[in-house]
């Protein structure tokens, strides 16, 4: 019979072998209610900052679950390809989507935009708040696909603020951008660091795309037809990581 891998959990705390963990409400709420585990069950934790530990619970109350934490093993799934990708800010569960899956294609970071035709908008601590949204995303996108290194989910900002502190750089950067004849996938690259931009629903505006092609963007295509933007964002980490990273 095969044997069934450990649930996998992120913990945002310190983990020590050998010592004890109670779980935090959330996860508490998620590993009694919806994984029902019990006493002698075993999971899997990380933290983010690379590696996972083996783990037992060792009590289960109406209130508490308690953790042993056993050894720490090294297993890196990252991707030798760096990949930062800039995303318009698109409508709840499509952004959700675009996070979540770039996740798990092994994107280092994810920064969101505010573009002329986002439709969404956020300011103050509403930003704060979708940020941290997002990273919740990314976290349970780890738990799911293996990865120990959650991405680092910027703020919500500007178009043109960020561009303005990019700056000049040596990565790698393309631009979506349909109709133009060069494609993603005609591209050849033994550049390692890559910062990808993409518009939101309806695109990136003209005068955006020219400011991004000032700046060192180069625009392509993924091919004859128009892609929503979480497709788009998807099929390009697919094309990415199957050229010059690890997939297939």
């Amino acid at each position: 019979m095969a044997v069934l891998p450990a649930h996998r959990l992120y913990v945002p705390d310190q983990l020590t072998p050998g010592s004890e963990l109670e779980l935090d409400d959330e996860r508490f709420r998620y590993a009694g209610r919806v994984l029902r585990m019990r006493v002698g069950d075993e999971l899997v934790l990380f933290n983010g900052t690379g590696g996972e530990f083996t783990a037992v619970i060792t009590e289960v109350s109406r209130r508490a679950i308690v953790l042993n934490i056993g050894a720490h093993r090294e297993r890196d799934v990252e991707s030798p390809l760096r990949i930062n990708l800039v995303q318009g800010v698109s409508r709840g569960e499509r952004m959700d989507l675009v996070v979540q899956k770039a996740t798990e294609l092994g994107v280092q970071r994810i920064t969101p935009v505010l573009t002329e035709r986002s439709v969404v908008r956020l300011q103050g601590d509403k930003s704060e708040r979708r940020r941290e949204h997002w990273e919740k995303v990314a976290q349970s996108a780890c738990e799911q696909c293996g990865r120990n290194i959650v991405p680092l989910i910027d703020e919500p900002q500007p178009f043109a603020s960020w561009l303005a502190s990019a700056g000049a750089s040596d990565l790698q950067r393309a631009v979506l951008r349909p109709g133009v004849e060069q494609t993603l996938a005609s591209l050849n690259c033994t550049n390692k660091q890559w910062q990808l931009l993409i518009g939101p629903e309806g695109g990136l505006a003209q005068a955006e795309l020219e400011h991004a092609t000032e700046a060192g963007f180069a625009p392509y295509a993924l091919g004859p037809r128009v892609l929503r933007t979480e497709t788009a964002a998807i099929a390009a980490l697919v094309i990415l990581q199957a050229r010059f990273g690890d997939l297939g």
